[in-house]
């Protein structure tokens, strides 16, 4: 049967209700209890009020038995005509499996120890025109789980499960953090300039001040802003946006956290960052061995740790005393990036940690050592001021966080600022934070600060391929660019 003849015979059973009376869509939900409370505390003859979908629908003569579901649960219906009476009996056929109903009974067992009520009234809640995808046996089309992900979620348990999972790491994180101290705040998403990580902004404009503003690439400089402000520990969970290319492991709206404390270093968020992820997921799956993508990911400490300026010397001959165009040249001399006659440092680096990426091990790695010119935000070593104090964490070849010392010398961040803007493509129209640096002259302390890709750490616990199957709602082309 066609989709369009299933609604208008949807439609017609709604048409129905309506001419014997029966409230559409009202606004009063009786009190009741989720199924899996009734479930849980299951008592043979207890009177229940449940709300929920109808799963399934099976008649046999003047009883019909369904299946009602609600997040928690599912419970069968036992519906016999003679006990709810005549004039809800008659509604019965007016049900379509979908609908939303609430349901007055006892519990009982089958003699098949099936959980059950036995209907004494129902209430139709909402009557669904449309019904579930591919009868109940699960959305297999990708394009269309990530598009309708309400459908998704109704006809695929394991999708639920990754969400449930996402909320629970969420909650762990930041209960880990409060019990540290950390403080948790909120950031602006709008910022007159696009800083505090390399990446283009999507623009917008305010009407009443004539403004035009950036969707927010990273919270960082504001983060600080609160160091300054004597708040010697915060975090964000925050929401940033990028306005570049997507792919399994890119969104460009994304979910990272972001963690500064006051008095720390780099090495302090090494362990802060190896202590965070082996609570989450103790915590969350009860185990420090994981399986990503059939790769065995082993979390216990101490993690390895590799040199970034060790690894580009061996495999691209690149030093850290070289400009953009000797790294250009000498990827170049490798097959890399042949096309290209220009390239700012920050693009560079990102073909050589793409290039990296594929010879990780699965198991974490603290890559160091990074070049001072490719971290305008982090302090330098002492003994080596052409590196910087910064780590990347990454996971079955997967970057998962950022973190550096922080650069706290209001003078040499204002270079750092400057050189950048000479460097960058022109098209780019970079500009100097001077309310950042205005902020950094009054002093703010030693600090470390580091970067968690939630999105990616929830794919790592929850072994999905793509960043689109741990966010509800990806960023998906048009429907009808989708079809071409």
């Amino acid at each position: 049967m066609e989709i369009n003849e299933i609604v208008q015979q949807r439609i017609a059973k709604l048409e129905a209700l309506g001419a014997k009376k029966v409230p559409l869509y009202p606004a009063f939900v009786p009190e009741h209890i989720t199924i899996g409370s009734a479930l849980a505390s299951f008592e043979e003859g207890k009177k229940v009020t449940l709300c929920g979908r109808i799963t399934a629908n099976r008649s046999h003569g003047k009883v019909n038995f369904m299946d009602l579901r609600d997040s928690t649960g599912k419970i069968q219906l036992y519906i016999k005509r003679d006990v709810v009476g005549e004039e809800k009996a008659a509604l019965i056929e007016q049900l379509d499996i979908a609908d939303i109903i609430s349901v007055q009974g006892e519990l009982f067992k089958t003699h098949t120890g099936e959980f059950t009520v036995k209907v004494e009234d129902f209430t139709v809640l909402a009557k669904s025109l449309r019904p579930l995808p591919e009868k109940w046996h699960g959305l297999k089309d990708v394009e269309l789980r990530y598009r309708q992900r309400y459908l998704d979620l109704l006809s695929n348990e394991e999708v639920k499960k990754v969400f449930l999972l996402r909320a629970k790491i969420i909650k762990s994180i930041r209960n880990f953090l409060d019990e540290k101290g950390f403080l948790e705040v909120e950031t602006p998403m709008m910022h007159d300039i696009a800083g505090g990580a390399a990446g283009r902004p999507f623009k917008t404009f305010h009407n009443e001040y004539a403004m035009g503003l950036f969707l927010r690439i990273a919270p960082e400089l504001y983060l600080k802003r609160l160091l300054v402000g004597g708040l010697d520990r915060v975090y964000e969970i925050n929401r940033s946006f990028r306005n570049e290319g997507v792919s399994t492991r890119h969104n460009p709206e994304f979910t990272m956290l972001e963690v500064y404390q006051a008095y720390a270093d780099y090495e302090d968020m090494i362990n802060l960052t190896q202590d965070l992820i082996r609570h989450v997921a103790k915590e969350v799956l009860g185990k420090e061995e994981l399986s990503f993508q059939g790769k065995t990911i082993d979390l216990k400490t101490p993690w390895m740790r590799q040199s970034f300026a060790g690894l580009v010397k061996e495999k691209f001959g690149i030093d850290p005393q070289d400009d953009p165009a000797h790294m250009l040249k000498k990827l170049q001399d490798k097959g890399f990036a042949k096309d290209k006659k220009r390239l700012s440092r920050s693009q560079i680096n990102k073909i050589i940690e793409d290039m990296l990426e594929q010879d990780l091990q699965a198991s974490p790695v603290f890559i160091t050592d990074y070049f001072t010119a490719l971290c305008p935000l982090a302090k330098v070593k002492k003994d080596n001021p052409l590196i910087s104090e910064r780590f990347e964490l990454y996971v079955a070849g997967m970057e998962i966080a950022n973190a550096y010392s922080e650069l706290n010398d209001p003078l040499e961040q204002r270079r750092r600022f400057e050189e950048e803007i000479k460097e960058a493509d022109p098209d780019e129209k970079k500009c100097v934070d001077s309310d950042y640096l205005l902020a950094l002259e009054h002093g703010m302390p030693p600090a470390g600060g580091l970067g968690i890709g939630i999105d990616r750490l929830v794919m790592l616990l929850s072994d999905q391929p793509s960043i689109r199957d741990v966010i509800l709602f990806p960023l998906l082309r048009s429907q009808e660019e989708a079809k071409e």
